[in-house]
């Protein structure tokens, strides 16, 4: 594949180094002004997907009108840059190129293509590849990645990702998912997103692990925050879920306080906090995306668990999450012999989540009363309890716990 090349003039830092960072806080670090290992400054979500994007390179692209957008483009990779991140933008435009990658363009042969990208981002960030027309341009970024090897593809699209027939947006889509929704037609889409759409069903399964789908202006949202802005597409799509470790801790506490501040969860102090994270298990998307938590405290003198701060993220609801965290805790619960589980909240959409799974409503002294020493007594007043017998119970399989570790995107 012939191509031109252009070259940032800025003279990029080294990308060794660590493949990514432990995952990252928001909420606690803002509220207590704790700062992050290596006095790093406070936790952010954006943080933690600079820390998985860190010494790695994406492909951004997307039609000539949209990598125009300079301010929102120009703010992102100013940010990849500092990381540092290595960027492939890919257009049929030859001026958008060298508007974005701040250099005249280069030509490289097709066959050498791969050593030129990788001379040039050992030079600076980014690399400008000017490829074929506008109509061909998602195959030719398809072909690219392939080449390139590059683990993330981000299209950038004026309509930005897809929409639940129900509204909302559809955050996360899996391949086979993905798959069923071409075979439907993709209703509400037009034959050129289709065509698009099916470019990334291509590329999913070549090997591309993820291709992101959003709108110029919602890039550092989909890029850097847990809710996203447009469509994560991923070539695998399972759960696995296991117990935290201490890895994980940032990322558990910004779930709680995220929970306790949208009112799910009731406020716990540090001590509290840390006791709940010693019995947590997390759910992650591709073994990689911690998606929810859920801790079982364990009563052996009771013979019960207590599910406690569990806690799924908006945009991994589809996959189910809550209830493979639930199915995993019940198994955890059996492996040590207790012979019921039980929970509290004030939340009716919590109440029908656990009844969905298994669980009954049980007055207050159907759980052991140490549940009650020390409660909040208002809080008392409107809590509703609800218990799932384990011996002779059999509830939705356990997930399976995945031997393969994802790529860290």
């Amino acid at each position: 594949m012939g191509v031109t090349i252009g070259i940032s003039s800025s003279v990029r830092r080294s990308r060794r180094g660590r493949m990514f960072d432990p995952p990252l806080s928001v909420t606690l670090a803002a509220v207590s002004g704790r700062e992050g290992r290596g006095g790093r400054g406070p936790f952010t979500e954006k943080s933690f997907y600079l820390g998985e994007f860190r010494d790695r390179t994406l492909l951004l692209s997307g039609p000539r009108d949209e990598l125009a957008k300079r301010e929102p483009l120009e703010a992102v990779l100013a940010d990849l840059e500092r990381n540092p991140t290595g960027v492939v933008v890919v257009s049929s435009d030859r001026a958008v190129v060298e508007s974005l990658a701040k250099t005249p363009v280069l030509s490289a042969p097709g066959e050498r293509l791969p050593g030129s990208v990788g001379r040039a981002l050992g030079l600076g960030p980014r690399v400008g590849l000017v490829v074929g027309d506008e109509g061909g341009l998602p195959a030719a970024c398809r072909r690219l990645a392939s080449r390139l090897g590059i683990a993330k593809l981000v299209w950038m699209d004026p309509q930005g990702g897809l929409v639940r027939r129900r509204g909302g947006p559809q955050s996360f889509v899996g391949l086979e998912e993905l798959a069923k929704l071409l075979q439907a037609g993709v209703p509400g889409e037009s034959p050129r997103r289709v065509a698009l759409l099916r470019e990334v069903e291509t590329a999913l399964r070549d090997g591309l692990p993820a291709v992101n789908l959003c709108t110029a202006e919602g890039l550092a949202d989909e890029l850097f925050t847990y809710a996203g802005s447009g469509t994560l597409f991923s070539r695998q799509r399972y759960v696995e879920v296991r117990p935290l470790g201490v890895d994980d801790f940032e990322a558990a506490q910004d779930l709680i306080a995220r929970g306790v501040a949208e009112g799910y969860l009731a406020p716990r102090g540090p001590e509290e906090v840390d006791r709940i994270f010693s019995y947590s298990f997390g759910a992650f998307i591709e073994g990689r995306h911690l998606a929810g938590i859920g801790a079982l405290l364990p009563d052996a003198q009771a013979g019960s668990g207590e599910i406690a701060s569990l806690y799924a993220l908006t945009r991994f609801v589809g996959e189910g999450v809550g209830g493979h965290l639930v199915s995993g805790l019940c198994g955890r619960a059996r492996d040590l012999g207790l012979a019921y589980v039980f929970a509290c909240t004030t939340t009716e959409r919590v109440v029908g989540f656990f009844e969905r799974n298994g669980f009954r409503s049980v007055p207050p002294d159907a759980v052991p009363a140490a549940k009650w020493r020390d409660y909040d007594p208002a809080r008392r007043a409107s809590v509703r309890c609800l218990r799932r017998d384990l011996v002779g119970v059999h509830g939705p399989p356990r997930p399976p716990v995945a031997t393969r570790r994802a790529r860290s995107w």
